[in-house]
């Protein structure tokens, strides 16, 4: 068995491996054996996204955490980051959220969150994977007799048992620490489109707008169980632009699956990507003084235009590893209040520890009001470098340095793009892929060298998905 925590939490095909009955349900005793070493009876709160299989899995670890006498409370469909803040306000000692976020409703996910709201560091992770490794072992040479569920069979029943144990009240505590964080008024005067991904905000954005007072059109915001992801929200908001170019709204919204990133559309209907969001916000939070440090925080994918556009506002930029954890960490590190990923997470430390599309939203919405200008204004002093991102699917994961010709071929690049230019190789943490991102100033030397090293990997890794 390899490695089950990825970049987020557990990804995989749902009902096989990691995602199977056997693994899930042991998932939900260890984490109940992690937790009592702190507490005698300990208590989690689950929520899940709109995927068919989503209440399947929730089910399947529910039974693991009774199994090993735990409390269970189910919060029901939510973005990810309503269950960080129920899990941390409402004092439970864990919060689990059943997710792939962005990707296909095939695939599917599990994110934990501590009693803080925090996610699992990398230490916890690798602890809790001995632990249920270790169960997994114990119960195959026990012969346990733990039962093995048919995932497509149960589909139907996970769901009518899901709904009957969800806690409504939980929602109605998120939508209010939402709308508690607006504060700025004429919420009328903004006329918002909202790509709802179908996904997790499918119902809660339209509300909490609505509450609010905005003028508001909803797309992608009938979820059926496949599809999620399908076409539209984060990763596909060109429907998005032309929806806000047609009803002439002041600025668009795509949320991925699990509504913890978001893109946005101005006015005029450019897609602005989370470099924007972080410049447009840092920018608005130094003018009004709210900014006491002077470190904003980003990954390795961020353009190097956010790092010349933040230097003329006095800001440095710093830097980390992908995924939004690894921005936290670095932002609780140097005391940064502002950060976020170019896919469109986005953490205001000062108002909550985790991404949330929504409140990114609001914060937005909040700075045109307040500034008075049009979206296309606020971003019009970020000015992005030539940049070319590649995804190759891969068979397996292997370091890059042991592919043939690999690092003379990278060499080669680098100096192609001279100082000025930057190449970032990785593997997703998610999905079985290669990414190859190269920027510079000149934007066939970019393309070509790119192009060079993802040929390079699909030679000897590629494979069709």
């Amino acid at each position: 068995m390899g490695k089950l925590f990825g970049t987020d939490g557990i990804r995989g095909r749902a009902g096989k491996y990691p995602l199977d009955y056997p693994t899930v349900f042991s998932l939900g005793q260890s984490l109940i054996l992690l937790l009592r070493a702190r507490t005698s009876s300990p208590r989690v709160i689950i929520g899940w996204d709109t995927r068919e299989s989503s209440p399947w899995l929730a089910r399947a670890i529910a039974e693991g955490i009774v199994s090993a006498r735990g409390k269970v409370e189910l919060a029901g469909v939510l973005p990810t980051s309503a269950i960080s803040f129920i899990t941390r306000t409402h004092r439970y000692d864990a919060g689990v959220v059943i997710s792939a976020s962005h990707n296909p409703y095939e695939d599917n996910g599990i994110k934990i969150f501590q009693g803080n709201g925090l996610k699992l560091n990398d230490a916890r992770e690798e602890e809790l994977e001995r632990m249920i490794f270790k169960k997994i072992d114990t119960d195959i040479e026990g012969n346990s007799g733990k039962k093995e569920e048919k995932y497509e069979e149960n589909l139907k029943t996970s769901t009518q048992w899901a709904e009957k144990k969800i806690n409504p009240a939980l929602v109605e505590d998120y939508l209010q620490f939402l709308a508690g964080n607006f504060i700025s008024g004429s919420p009328a005067s903004l006329k918002i489109v909202i790509d709802c991904s179908n996904g997790a905000s499918s119902r809660i954005a339209p509300a909490l707008f609505e509450r609010l007072g905005f003028k508001v059109r909803v797309i992608s915001d009938l979820p059926d169980g496949r599809n999620i992801n399908a076409g539209c929200g984060a990763l596909y908001p060109e429907t998005l632009a032309r929806s806000v170019q047609e009803w002439q709204a002041d600025l668009g919204v795509a949320y991925d699956g699990d509504a913890d990133r978001a893109i946005f559309v101005d006015e005029k209907g450019k897609i602005l990507n989370g470099d924007y969001t972080l410049f447009i916000q840092a920018r608005f939070l130094r003018k009004k003084n709210k900014l006491r440090s002077p470190f904003i925080v980003a990954t390795i994918m961020s353009n190097m235009g956010l790092e010349v556009a933040l230097a003329r506002l006095g800001l440095k930029l710093i830097r980390t590893r992908v995924g939004d954890r690894y921005v936290l960490e670095e932002m609780l590190r140097c005391s940064a209040q502002l950060g976020g990923e170019r896919s469109g997470h986005t953490i205001f430390l000062d108002i909550f520890p985790a991404g949330d599309g929504l409140l990114t939203t609001l914060k937005m919405a909040e700075t045109i009001i307040e500034t008075g200008q049009k979206l296309s204004e606020l971003g019009a002093e970020l000015v992005e470098f030539p940049q070319l991102l590649i995804n190759v699917p891969v068979r397996q994961k292997i370091d890059f340095s042991l592919i043939p010709d690999f690092e003379a071929t990278l060499r080669q690049a680098r100096e192609k793009l001279g100082s000025s230019g930057r190449i970032e190789i990785r593997y997703s943490g998610t999905e079985p892929v290669a990414r190859i991102m190269v920027e510079g100033e000149k934007e066939e030397v970019i393309k070509e060298s790119a192009e060079e090293l993802a040929a390079l990997i699909k030679k000897y890794l590629g494979t069709e998905i």
